[in-house]
């Protein structure tokens, strides 16, 4: 038997697993088996937390950051392994400081060693608030077609923790329309864990300083889900970007699960984006992964 939590940020809902010596190889099929909704579990994804000198992966990324202790295994309904979840590493944190394994005192942030690099992550009034790093435009304007739109849209690429796909649509309306259950298709053949946003500015775009959009997200391996961290991230960028010079670099975005805050700002390798939401844990347990 192993012992679990779940866990969810905003809605995207994730299984916890501490292993800190790294004992735990989990296959696809027990990831599957684990998120799936009717015979397992039930989840976006799982989350399985070991001592980053325990495992290959992070040995490496222990030398750029010796204080990052804990490395994020990430992994989709699917199976598939994933860089990094805007989600998730606030649910991660949550569980890691909740079970004293870490601390994140007077200000301090929180290192989480990814496959996606070093994320700090620190408490905030909302939740959790993640440094996601650094971000880039992606070339080309991919065209996406949804169940429910009645022609492709165009789309922005966008690679923030990962790529994604952002799809402005004309109204509220043709948001909540749009059938989710299938993945978009697109123009192009995409990275296989490209996630695609669909959007919606509100009108008026911008207040009090702070731009305001609707999302739903398709994340490859996991469906819709309710949330999308790095999602929130992408759909903020985007639409900033089609907003032109005079676009705040302050966002909240809502999603089915709740709502998102982004915020863009500079460093000395370039503009960063960081995420801010909630974590909580709802229950804990213990499966036999036979």
């Amino acid at each position: 038997m192993v012992a679990f939590s779940k866990g969810h940020g905003g809605g995207s809902d994730f299984i916890v697993i501490a292993d800190p010596e790294g004992q735990l190889e989990l296959t696809q099929a027990q990831v599957q088996a684990l998120c799936h909704r009717k015979y397992g579990v039930g989840a976006d994804g799982v989350l399985r937390l070991v001592r980053t000198n325990a495992t290959v992966e992070g040995q490496a990324l222990a030398a750029e950051e010796p204080d990052a202790e804990w490395f994020m295994d990430s992994r989709s309904a699917d199976g598939t392994a994933t860089a990094m979840s805007g989600d998730g590493i606030r649910v991660a944190a949550h569980y890691l400081l909740a079970a004293s394994l870490a601390r994140a005192e007077n200000g301090r942030t929180l290192p989480i060693a990814t496959r996606a690099g070093i994320r700090d992550v620190a408490p905030s009034a909302t939740g959790y608030n993640v440094d996601l790093g650094r971000w880039r435009m992606t070339e080309g304007e991919p065209l996406a077609k949804a169940d429910g739109l009645d022609v492709p849209r165009p789309g922005l690429a966008l690679t923030v923790d990962g790529p994604h796909i952002v799809v402005a649509l004309a109204s509220k309306a043709e948001l909540d329309s749009i059938d989710l259950a299938r993945p978009p298709a697109l123009s192009v053949d995409p990275d296989p864990t490209t996630s695609i946003e669909f959007v919606v500015p509100h009108d008026p775009l911008v207040k009090d300083g702070v731009g305001h959009v609707s999302m739903r997200v398709f994340e490859r391996g996991a469906g819709e889900t309710l949330g999308g961290g790095a999602g929130a991230a992408a759909a903020a960028l985007a639409v900033r970007h089609w907003a032109g010079a005079s676009a705040p670099d302050h966002w909240r975005i809502e999603t089915p699960g709740g709502v998102l805050a982004v915020r863009m700002f500079p460093t000395e390798e370039g503009e960063h984006v960081a995420l801010s939401g909630p974590a909580q844990l709802v229950f804990h347990g213990e499966v036999d992964l036979g």
